[in-house]
């Protein structure tokens, strides 16, 4: 049946800025969506899942939906008046000039810069400081329409080779294409079907990458569970590339990665069965006839190899240590029990580093950066005094370089770089955008609130500094909560607009993050996995109880694990917030695992196949199967990309066909999809300033707004 919503919405077209506005009711026609007899039995219990037939992504049935969705949403976005406006800001405030910082590989300097609104950043090179910059690659010019992006570079030894990777659009699916870099020329075939993998070089003939075969189906959506790490030798064909580990049943593992340290000695591999825990193996690459050597044989830990000092190891790992601790151990002898503490465990969360012969500490103290350097005694040579709080990257270097740069940022600050000295502790600043954005008219506030079970979670709220606590503050509220990741202070081109605009960024640190260590991580995964939307929720009552925002004012926004957040706050809580934004999210939880790299994610979620309890918690939370109808649900614009071949955009497909059969209230429930895009990596400028102005204009025109809130008019909404 074809499910129509009639939403009354005054609208304005803006003829001149002296014309009478003009009212108009729009009608929201939502495309058919048909469904089907399909039902899965979990325990006896029957489920169905009626829009099984939108996961098949070659189907031309699928193809015809997708646009009419977006024939649906854009014809809804194009009549928001403020759109243009919003879309002109953004693109001023994006054109300037961003640098990444210099590195050097060989005779040359390399740095990633993009002009202001290319869509893809391009790589230049340079002999000395003091001579022109060219350019060595430029991924603009890979594509006509920017969908082919640069998804990774890394040199030989010597750096006389380079190998880089390219994804086209936005799969995870990769081709590398071998260089000679001193002279910039291919120099043999290209690498195909490569996945979720660096490279790795073996001194200056080779390197280490890793793959799956390729999958029966669709490359886009099919099961890829069996991870295999190979060495390709420079100067043969692909399908001569030796495989060194994976592939057979004692070592299928999802995913398998190899890394050589800087003295090209060792070979690490780091097998792993999900995103969490890896096993750790060692070859002594120069004994040609070596075997691996096993340090760890369980994935109970993380744990990974970050420098050696001839045959002593440096390992970081959360072994006992969910904080995590740098432990050293001789290579001669590197099981577990003969390990020594080097930098042990602290109250707070160690990301370590290493470059110019020293250490780097980098320590997470409530989600902002502290940065201590050690020397290869464990002695303490200083606190890096950081230019103010927010998040600092980039502490590392090859051994020899006595000088490198790191970044630093926060929510209302440009990220600037820094040329450290690593012998005296001194820094300059190398470089500083100019961009029309001051920083000083914002400022940021970490609070703490109190979570359902009496858990403390921090939370950043950043905004234009002397705004009124009214309840009327157009808020987003934004989270991830899993897979052990941590949400840093950053600066985002498209939240400053939005604060320019007197809005709100709100983002809270939610169980199932590594912002406290493996503890929090672990709160917040399989049958705890609740915490981490209780959390959420605590933090949107925390600002309206603050009068920050309302629910009238109060949007929640998240992406991947984030989307899932909002689609399981929004089904269990849809008086909460005026606005929902779940950006390709993992929405159907009894069969992610069934796509792609979806069995890895196990350990933060849980399979619908371990057990009934499992089952019948995923079930309880699963958006997709949680929507209700009879439910007047927020304002919601679901996103995802066609070629999202990471979390599949079915998931995001059927829970807007749920949403919008389900929908009672006048609320608009619509689904914007990316053609020719992917989970989110390499997307170019172009196509996210577009995303990000669609997002905002719809939050705030549904929050009331006909203009820009810094010069806002309330509206009506009336039937």
């Amino acid at each position: 049946m074809k499910k129509i919503a009639s939403i009354a919405l005054t609208t304005i077209l803006l003829v001149s800025c002296e014309t009478t506005p003009k009212k108009e009711k729009i009608t929201v026609n939502y495309p058919t969506t048909h469904k089907a007899d399909s039902i899965d039995t979990y325990f006896g219990t029957e489920i169905k899942d009626p829009y099984r037939w939108l996961e098949d992504d070659k189907s031309s049935e699928t193809e015809a939906w997708v646009k009419a969705q977006n024939k649906v949403t854009y014809g809804y976005l194009e009549h928001i008046p403020f759109r243009s406006d919003l879309k002109k800001r953004l693109e001023k405030l994006w054109n300037y000039e961003k640098l990444g910082s210099p590195f050097t590989e060989g005779d040359y300097h390399y740095f990633y810069k993009n002009d202001g609104l290319q869509n893809q950043y391009v790589v230049y090179r340079k002999k000395g400081e003091d001579t022109e910059a060219e350019v060595f690659l430029d991924p603009n010019t890979f594509s006509k329409d920017g969908t082919t992006s640069l998804a990774g570079l890394d040199f030989s030894k010597d750096g006389s080779k380079a190998a880089y990777s390219i994804s086209e659009g936005g799969s995870d699916w990769r081709k590398v294409i071998i260089l000679d870099a001193t002279k910039n020329e291919v120099i043999e075939d290209t690498l195909v079907d490569i996945k979720f993998s660096g490279v790795s070089w073996k001194e200056n003939d080779g390197f280490y990458y890793s793959s799956y075969d390729k999958p029966k189906g669709s490359e886009l959506s099919a099961k890829t569970d069996q991870h295999k790490l190979y060495y390709h030798k420079l100067g043969t064909p692909q399908k001569e590339d030796i495989l060194i580990y994976g592939g057979t049943p004692d070592q299928k593992h999802r995913y398998i990665s190899g890394s050589v340290t800087e003295d090209g000695h060792y070979l690490f591999v780091y097998p792993k069965t999900s995103t969490s825990g890896s096993k750790l193996l060692m070859k002594d690459l120069t004994k040609p006839e070596a075997k691996f050597v096993t340090i760890l044989d369980h994935t109970d830990t993380d744990s990974y190899v970050i420098e050696n000092e001839g045959s002593k190891l440096y390992i970081m790992t959360n072994m006992g240590a969910p904080n995590q601790k740098v432990v050293t151990v001789d290579a001669a002898n590197p099981s577990s029990e003969n390990w020594v503490d080097f930098i042990p465990e602290t109250e707070n969360v160690l990301s370590p580093s290493t470059g110019g012969g020293y250490f780097f500490a980098e320590y997470m103290v409530d989600a902002i950066s502290k940065v201590y350097q050690y020397d290869y005694d464990g002695k303490l040579i200083r606190e890096v005094k950081l230019p103010g709080v927010g998040s600092a990257g980039g502490f590392g270097g090859k051994k020899e370089e006595k000088e490198f740069y790191f970044s630093f940022t926060n929510y209302s600050t440009p990220g600037s770089l820094y040329k450290y000295s690593v012998e005296t502790g001194d820094y300059t600043q190398y470089w500083k955008p100019s961009i029309d954005f001051n920083p000083s008219d914002y400022e940021s506030k970490q609070v703490f609130f109190t979570s359902k079970d009496g858990t403390k979670v921090p939370m950043i709220i950043t905004h234009k500094k002397g705004i009124e606590l009214n309840g009327k503050n157009p808020t987003i509220l934004y989270g991830y909560g899993g897979f052990n990741i941590s949400l840093t202070p950053s600066f985002s081109i498209a939240n400053a607009v939005w604060m320019e605009q007197g809005g709100i960024y709100a983002v809270p640190n939610l169980r199932g993050g590594g912002e406290y260590g493996k503890k929090w991580h672990d709160a917040g995964t399989k049958l705890q996995k609740q915490n981490v939307f209780d959390d959420f929720i605590a933090a949107a009552e925390y600002l309206i109880k603050k009068k920050y925002t309302s629910k009238e004012y109060l949007a929640i926004k998240g992406g991947s694990n984030g989307g899932l957040l909002v689609g399981a706050v929004m089904t269990q809580r849809p008086d909460l917030m005026k606005v929902a934004m779940p950006a390709v999210g993992v929405l159907d939880m009894l069969r992610y695992h069934t796509f792609t790299s979806g069995a890895g994610w196990a350990y933060d979620y849980g399979t619908s196949e371990d057990n009934k309890e499992m089952f019948e918690y995923l079930k309880g939370y699963s958006p997709v199967h949680n929507v209700k109808k009879g439910t007047a649900y927020p304002a919601t614009i679901v996103t995802t990309g066609d070629h999202d071949d990471r979390v599949v955009p079915a998931h995001s497909f059927k829970f807007a066909a749920a949403l919008q059969e389900a929908q009672a209230g006048d609320n608009p429930t619509l689904i914007r999809i990316d053609v020719n895009a992917g989970h989110g990596a390499g997307k170019s400028t172009e196509a996210i300033i577009n995303e990000q102005v669609d997002l905002q204009a719809f939050t705030l025109f549904n929050m009331g707004f006909d203009k820009l809130p810094n010069q806002a008019v309330l509206k009506e909404f009336k039937e």
